[in-house]
């Protein structure tokens, strides 16, 4: 999508903190078993996490990160999980897990365009 940014890691990262500065807002986007099919989509806070130092950070521990560091609140941050099944090391996508990829892409994008966040100023990823 033009004016959208897309950030793709394994996993979050202390430093993924900075990522986040002159952003309106950020999507994060994971591939969840506990979620209903084919996605789940809300708000995140920022929240403390002990973790930090581990090699994966929640999304809520990014945006406490970021509030530390920039001291200022965190842009607005939601979640988009969607419903996956089997997350071996080398296996393949599945059927069912593809069709909720789709079913979520087609919801982001719409969301995105009527939002209200100024192109270029939401990340994804």
């Amino acid at each position: 999508m033009p004016g959208v940014d897309l950030l793709t890691d394994f996993q979050l990262q202390i430093e993924h903190a900075l990522d986040l500065r002159q952003r309106d807002c950020v999507v994060f986007v994971d591939a969840s078993v506990s979620v209903p099919a084919p996605f789940g989509f809300g708000p995140l806070q920022a929240e403390e996490d002990v973790a930090y130092t581990t090699h994966a950070m929640s999304p809520g521990a990014v945006l406490s990160v970021f509030s530390r560091v920039e001291q200022r609140p965190p842009p607005a941050a939601f979640l988009l999980s969607i419903r996956g099944y089997e997350f071996g090391l080398g296996l393949p996508l599945s059927a069912a897990a593809r069709g909720h990829l789709d079913a979520a892409c087609v919801f982001l994008e719409q969301w995105l365009a009527e939002s209200g966040y100024p192109g270029g100023s939401c990340v994804t990823g």
